[in-house]
C-alpha cells in the first residue's frame, strides 16, 4: 500500500499573532511552526499502517524551505519519504492543484490530510483534492481500516458517529480520534539520526494561479472586563443582564 500523508505548517498555538504590510501579511519573525495537529493524527495512522497493511508512507508539503524542518520532524516520527512542493501555499485550490499534479505522477491508495489547518481553517484541501483526482473520499474521520482494497470508516456527524465502506483509493479529512493525543509519536534520538538518511525531494511548481486573495487581516476585539456581582445581588445581576449585555 502507498500512502500519502500531507502536511501543514502551521504556527503553534502559543504563538503571538501579528501582521506586517498595513495588516496584509502575516507576521512570521518569532513565530515557531509545527505540524498541523489534524495531520499529525493522520501521520501517526499511516505509521501504524506501516506494519499492518506493508505501508509505504510519504509525507508532502507545498511551501519554501523554511518547512524542511518540520518536514524533517515527520520522517523521524517514522514517514519513509519527504516531498516538497516548491511554491508558496497561496490558496486551498493552488495547493490542491499542485498536491493533484504530483498524485497523477506517483500511484497513492490513500492519501490522508488533517481536516483542516489550524491557522485558516478552510477545511477545503482535502475535498478539492478528491474531487480533482477522483477519489472516494470522507472527513471527520475518527477510525479507519484498511483490508486489501476495501476501507471501513468512521466520521462525526451531528449527534453521532456515520460508519461506512468502499473501495481504495481514498482521500482522509483526520483529526482527533483517529488517533488519540496520548498515541502520537515523539521522536527518539534514533528516529532523528534516521531521518538525516532519508530522502527529502524538492520539485518544482507548476505554478497553479491561485483563486482568492488575502486583502487584509485583523484580530479579534479585546474582551471586556468581567463585572462580578455577589451571590446576595440578585436584583443587580438582573438589571446589568437586561439593561447592560440586554440578553434577557
Amino acid at each position: 500500500m502507498n500512502i500519502l500523508v500531507c502536511i501543514s505548517n502551521v504556527p503553534d498555538t502559543t504563538s503571538k499573532i501579528n501582521f506586517i504590510e498595513n495588516d496584509t501579511s502575516f507576521d512570521t519573525s518569532g513565530v515557531q511552526f509545527v505540524i498541523n495537529p489534524n495531520d499529525e493524527f493522520g501521520l501517526t495512522k499511516a505509521v501504524w499502517m506501516k506494519e499492518s497493511n506493508k505501508a509505504n508512507v510519504t509525507v508532502l508539503t507545498v511551501g519554501d524551505s523554511s518547512v524542511e524542518a518540520t518536514l524533517r520532524k515527520c520522517l523521524a516520527i517514522g514517514a519513509d519519504k519527504a516531498i516538497r512542493i516548491d511554491c508558496p501555499a497561496n490558496d486551498a485550490y493552488s495547493v490542491a492543484k499542485e498536491i493533484e499534479a504530483h498524485c497523477r505522477e506517483t500511484n497513492y491508495d490513500l492519501i490522508i490530510c488533517g481536516r483542516e489547518s489550524i491557522d485558516y481553517n478552510g477545511g477545503l484541501v482535502p475535498g478539492l483534492l478528491a474531487g480533482l483526482l477522483d477519489f472516494n473520499y470522507v472527513t471527520n474521520c475518527v477510525k479507519l481500516e484498511v483490508e486489501g482494497s476495501k476501507a471501513t470508516f468512521s466520521r462525526e456527524m451531528s449527534g453521532g458517529t456515520e460508519i461506512s465502506e468502499c473501495q481504495l483509493p481514498l482521500v482522509v479529512g483526520s483529526q482527533k480520534g483517529l488517533v488519540e493525543e496520548s498515541d502520537l509519536i515523539i521522536p527518539n534520538m534514533r528516529g532523528i539520526m534516521m531521518a538525516r538518511q532519508k530522502p527529502l525531494d524538492v520539485i518544482q511548481a507548476k505554478g497553479i494561479n491561485p483563486k482568492t486573495f488575502d486583502k487584509k487581516f485583523s484580530k479579534p476585539e479585546a474582551k471586556s472586563e468581567v463585572k462580578l456581582v455577589k451571590a446576595d445581588e440578585l436584583d443587580k445581576l438582573i438589571d446589568l443582564l437586561e439593561n447592560e449585555a440586554k440578553v434577557i
